[in-house]
């Protein structure tokens, strides 16, 4: 993509004041429209060092209003950082609806210049350029608008560049040893770049590859296309609204492996464990889990733990048995409620991306992200396109969590109807446990149909080999508990083995 550039372009000074100033003046006018229709866009700038990066952002912001956009500025990952999942400090900084993130430099850095500098072999940069478009395509696929540049000049020109800035003492400290090995390397880091824009340049995120070498064009071309961009994508969302939502019937579950999994109506729900085999058994697989907390600790592997069920199924208890176990430096639980306003003017996912584990760290998530497939679906807080979407999204999510390192442990704690209701009716007429059941458990109570269908196709697609889910039989409290433990420090130990 590089080469088709043309480097030798340039635009006269009569040319630029007269394209300028119309174009200066559609930017400024799109802040409220923005925000009216709840657009969040990320604008981001790769390319050269000396390319005229910070120059031409610092142009183009002076067209907005302050209060609706913000200055990213990616440096390379620290020590911490490279400890984490590699997209997770990036999806911290997405805006929110209806404002705008500048990026000077993103996660292209990853794929590009680290790839050489930090010997990144070629099987671990694919999967990482992979993740770049899956998570780009998430983010365009619930709504938000990206637009990436990547600016270009010639070797020659760079190596002028670093010579003047190095030649003036207000500016020297701006050249570093790597800017002058990278231009050295001039040939060697373009093959690179050009592998990055070639798999990366997607028809829902293409690249714009522009000509650095001459201030007044590489303005104008900038500010050019964030106008049509921006302006086409608030048309289309305003024509979004306005059209009547049609039906859709397709599930985009991800080309991953997945496990079988019974349906609902066919789990075995008359196991139980007896109270002397309880707490032998409990004690055995928690003495289990603490040691292997040790173990996961000292390797930096982290755990995340998910647990759905219905309502009243013992999630609580089940959770407790296992924190017990846990070190509680080392351990968090999740309790997932309602999205906060900040959450849902965001991507539904940015909130599981922030409660992440850290390396050697036990993340317990009291209902998650499937709550998008389940409580979402079936009372219509997304559109029917937004939860058949979804079990790719997640996969996409877990898989990466997967590759990261962590074990993934799912469970849905499952009870028949008439054990629902006993325990309904329990908590109803003992006052210490009358907090526990809402006129909302009694209305989910009502559309255990819908429920059950939404949690076999929850089975059906997002049960991968990587991430699969486990049913605790939950009729016999006890007998899920030791089962949840058994399971989970099974998931433990075999992934430990395959880190040997």
């Amino acid at each position: 993509m590089l080469e088709k550039v043309d480097l030798k372009k340039t635009l006269s000074k009569d040319a630029y004041k007269k394209a300028l100033k119309p174009l200066q003046e559609s930017l400024a006018s799109m802040d409220m429209p923005m925000k009216e229709v709840g657009l969040p866009v990320i604008i981001l700038f790769e390319g050269w060092g000396t390319a005229g990066k910070g120059r031409v952002i610092s142009k183009l912001i002076h067209n907005f209003d302050p209060r609706w956009y913000s200055v990213v500025n990616t440096q390379p990952p620290t020590a911490l950082e490279l400890r984490e999942p590699t997209m997770w400090r990036h999806w911290l900084t997405l805006p929110e609806a209806g404002q705008m993130s500048v990026m000077d430099r993103s996660w292209y850095q990853e794929v590009s210049i680290l790839r050489l500098e930090k010997e990144i072999d070629d099987i671990t940069n694919l999967r990482r350029m992979n993740e770049i478009n899956n998570f780009e395509r998430g983010l365009v696929d619930n709504g938000y608008l990206i637009i990436k540049f990547f600016l270009h000049i010639s070797q020659k020109e760079q190596k002028a560049r670093l010579e003047k800035l190095d030649g003036d003492k207000n500016t020297e400290w701006r050249v570093t040893p790597d800017d002058w090995r990278r231009c050295r390397q001039y040939d060697r880091y373009s093959r690179i770049f050009d592998e990055m824009l070639e798999f990366t340049n997607t028809s829902w995120a293409p690249w714009h590859v522009i000509s650095g070498m001459d201030d007044n064009l590489r303005t104008i071309e900038v500010f050019r296309i964030v106008d049509e961009m921006v302006r086409n994508a608030l048309q289309l969302r305003r024509e979004q609204h306005a059209a009547p939502k049609a039906a859709s019937n397709v599930i985009l579950p991800g080309d991953y492996p997945f496990v079988k999994m019974p349906l609902l109506k066919d789990v075995d729900l008359s196991k139980k464990l007896d109270p002397e085999k309880y707490k032998k058994q409990l004690k055995k697989e928690q003495e289990r889990l603490s040691r292997l907390h040790n173990t996961i600790y000292r390797k930096k592997v982290p755990v995340i733990v998910v647990y759905e069920g219905w309502d009243a199924a013992g999630k609580g208890g089940n959770i407790r048995r296992v924190a017990d176990a846990l070190d509680p430096r080392g351990y968090e639980v999740v309790p997932i409620a309602s999205p906060s306003r900040e959450e849902k003017n965001r991507h539904y996912l940015w909130r599981f991306w922030r409660k992440l584990p850290k390396s050697g760290h036990v993340a317990i998530f009291d209902r998650s992200w499937y709550g998008r497939v389940m409580v979402e679906r079936i009372e219509g807080f997304c559109e029917p396109e937004d939860w058949q979407r979804a079990y790719r999204e997640i996969n996409d999510f877990e898989r990466q969590l997967y590759d990261w390192g962590a074990v993934i442990v799912k469970f849905w704690i499952h009870i028949d109807p008439d054990e629902q209701l006993r325990r309904f009716e329990d908590r109803q007429n003992t006052p210490s446990k009358q907090w526990k059941i809402t006129d909302e458990d009694w209305r989910n109570r009502k559309r255990w149909p819908d429920y059950e269908v939404s949690v076999n196709d929850m089975f059906r697609y997002t049960s991968t080999t990587f991430a699969p889910w486990h049913i605790l039989c939950g009729n016999d409290k006890r007998y899920a508990r030791v089962q949840a433990l058994k399971i989970l420090n099974d998931a433990i130990e075999e992934r430990l083995k395959s880190k040997k």
